[in-house]
């Protein structure tokens, strides 16, 4: 049975599950509420105790005080955290949310981390009969918040990664199994790549247009008809050229991601010479303050040199 089967085949039985949601970010607090407008039955836990009071309050459900308080008795446990160490200090030990959890249960962690945590992570879930899925996103908050977002994910078993897809569907646009655990990080960090040299090389033309006296608006109108469209070009790109970086996902996060990449890298071979250029420039724009400007805040660098 293909895994398109298998998730309408759960869609059904699945209909109202219980649900817990660990990690009320940008990305977890809506997810969360799009979970919540299906129907599921959720609660949430963050490490700021307020955020979930305040989540509770505009969405219903119920806040727990650990993580294993709130994967107690649920059906699915999510996870959006920051990075490794915050992944395993929510899932693992006496009050991680593994610990909490009942065999058949399945754990989904969305956090973008290594591939190694991830295969831990399945292994320690096995090791207590729970399933497990790797599954990081793209999209940022504006898919999160319009529950669309594009999910890559990892898992061992076919019948596990068929339930846990039909209650994504509650905020994604697609939800691909890309191969066993840890395969989900893999391909976003193909994803991160892939969108630093986009960044990249849309700052550079639209500061080469700017320089050469064009009308960037309608350059990017033209020229967004070719083959030089993108989503960076019809997403970020007359923003880039007002300067304007207050559009969701962070430099910090990007270097965060950058820095998995580059790691992985370095024990499969593979040569990343414009992701590392690129790790470099946004180093340069935290150090002009930029920390919390989106990734478009490339532009800054060659605007202001």
């Amino acid at each position: 049975m293909s895994a398109v089967a298998v998730a309408a085949a759960c869609q059904n039985r699945w209909h109202m599950a219980q649900v817990a949601f660990i990690g009320l970010g940008v990305m977890g607090a809506p997810m969360a509420r799009h979970l919540s407008g299906k129907g599921h039955e959720v609660t949430v836990y963050n490490r700021t105790a307020a955020k979930a009071d305040q989540w509770v309050e505009a969405n219903g459900g119920w806040c727990a005080a650990t993580p294993r308080e709130a994967a107690e008795d649920a059906d699915f446990v999510f996870v959006c955290v920051g990075n490794d160490d915050d992944l395993r200090s929510v899932v693992l030990g006496a009050d991680g949310a593994l610990a909490g959890m009942n065999a058949g249960s399945v754990l989904v962690d969305h956090t973008t981390a290594s591939a190694d945590v991830a295969r831990e992570l399945s292994v320690a879930a096995a090791a207590v009969g729970v399933g497990f899925v790797d599954a990081p996103v793209s999209g940022g908050q504006a898919g999160a918040e319009n529950g669309v977002l594009t999910v890559m994910c990892g898992c061992d078993d076919l019948l596990v990664f068929g339930k846990a897809k039909a209650i994504i569907a509650a905020y994604s646009k697609a939800c691909e199994l890309m191969g066993d655990a840890g395969a989900g990080q893999l391909t976003k960090m193909v994803n991160q790549i892939c969108i630093a040299g986009l960044v990249q090389a849309l700052a550079e033309g639209i500061n080469f247009a700017q320089r050469a006296g064009l009308d960037v608006d309608k350059v990017v109108e033209t020229i967004g008809k070719g083959a030089a469209q993108s989503w960076q070009m019809d997403n970020r790109a007359i923003t880039m050229s007002r300067g304007e970086f207050e559009f969701g996902f962070a430099v910090e996060w990007m270097r965060k991601d950058l820095g998995i990449c580059l790691d992985e890298a370095k024990r499969n071979g593979a040569r990343l010479p414009v992701a590392a250029l690129v790790d470099q420039f946004y180093e340069q724009v935290i150090a002009r303050g930029g920390k919390r400007w989106d990734t478009s805040s490339l532009m800054h660098l060659l605007a202001n040199d």
